[in-house]
C-alpha cells in the first residue's frame, strides 16, 4: 500500500515538474520572434518524422534521423544569444519580489511625479524613456548607466531629458521611489510586427518590456505622444489620464490586485442577487 502511494506521488511530481518546464519555456519564448520560429521548425520536423514512419518513407526518415541526431548541437550554436538571454532572464528574477514594495502614498507620489514630467515633456516635444522596475531586477542595465539614486521628482526627470543634457538620449530607471540611474541603454525589440514608423525609443521600450516585467513610459520627440510598453505590448498614443490609470493599475501590489478582483466578484454576485 505504502509503495503504491509513493509511486503515485513520484508520478505526480514527475509530471508536475515536466509541465512547469514546458510552461516556463513557452512563457519565455512568446515574445521572442526567433525562438518562436525555432519552436515551429522543431514542431514541423516532429510531424514530418511521424508521417515518414507511418508511411514508411525510408529516405525522408533517414534524413530526419540525422537532423534529430545533430540538430540540438546546431541549434545551441546558432541560437546561442537567445539561449543566453533566457538564462540571464532566469538569473535576473528576484526571489523576494519588487525592489521595494511601495506604500499607497509612495505609489501616488511616483505616479504624480512621472506624469507631471511626462505632461511637460510632451508639451515641449522633448523625447523621454522612463522605465519602472518591478519583480525582475534591472541591475544589468543600471551597472552600465550613470547611477543617480535620487528621490523621484518631476523637475529632476525633466532636467535629465532636456536636450542639452548628456544623458538625455538614454533611459531613466526607477526602482521603488528612487531614480536609480540615467543614460541607460536597453535592447531594441526585433519583433517584425512592430510599426516601422516607431523610433528607437519605442523599440527600446518594447525591448526592455520583453526582457523583463518593467513598465516603460515613452514620450515621442517628434509628436509628443505618450506610449507605455508592458510585457512586449505597446499602448500607443495614450491620453494623459489613460497613461496615469495604466500606471496606477500596474503598480498595485499583486495581493492588492487579487483583493480588488475578489471585491469585484462579490459586487457582481450581490447585484445578481438583487436583480
Amino acid at each position: 500500500m505504502t509503495d503504491n502511494i509513493l509511486l503515485i506521488l513520484q508520478k505526480i511530481i514527475d509530471i508536475s515538474l515536466a509541465w512547469m518546464i514546458i510552461y516556463f519555456v513557452l512563457k519565455n519564448i512568446k515574445n521572442n520572434v526567433k525562438m518562436i520560429l525555432l519552436f515551429k521548425g522543431v514542431l514541423v520536423i516532429v510531424v514530418v518524422k511521424v508521417l515518414s514512419d507511418t508511411l514508411n518513407l525510408t529516405t525522408i526518415g533517414l534524413l530526419l534521423e540525422y537532423v534529430i541526431m545533430w540538430g540540438p548541437l546546431a541549434l545551441i550554436i546558432i541560437f546561442q544569444p537567445e539561449i543566453r538571454s533566457i538564462l540571464e532572464h532566469i538569473g535576473r528574477k528576484q526571489l523576494l519580489g519588487r525592489h521595494k514594495v511601495l506604500t499607497l502614498d509612495e505609489r501616488e507620489k511616483l505616479v504624480y511625479e512621472v506624469m507631471s514630467s511626462v505632461d511637460y515633456l510632451r508639451k515641449s516635444r522633448i523625447g523621454a524613456l522612463i522605465v519602472i522596475e518591478r519583480d525582475i531586477s534591472l541591475n544589468e542595465y543600471i551597472e552600465r548607466s550613470k547611477k543617480i539614486y535620487a528621490d523621484i521628482s518631476s523637475e529632476l526627470l525633466i532636467s535629465i531629458f532636456f536636450p542639452r543634457n548628456p544623458l538625455h538620449d538614454g533611459g531613466v530607471i526607477i526602482q521603488g521611489n528612487k531614480i536609480t540611474s540615467a543614460g541607460a541603454v536597453f535592447p531594441i525589440s526585433i519583433n517584425s510586427k512592430i510599426n516601422k514608423k516607431l523610433g528607437t525609443r519605442h523599440r527600446a521600450a518594447i525591448g526592455i518590456s520583453e526582457e523583463s516585467d518593467a513598465i516603460a513610459v515613452v514620450v515621442s520627440e517628434e509628436t509628443g505622444k505618450i506610449s507605455i510598453a508592458i510585457n512586449g505590448n505597446l499602448n500607443y498614443n495614450l491620453s494623459l489620464d489613460d497613461a496615469r490609470m495604466i500606471l496606477v493599475e500596474e503598480l498595485k501590489p499583486k495581493k492588492e490586485v487579487l483583493l480588488d478582483d475578489e471585491f469585484e466578484d462579490e459586487e457582481e454576485e450581490d447585484n445578481n442577487e438583487n436583480a
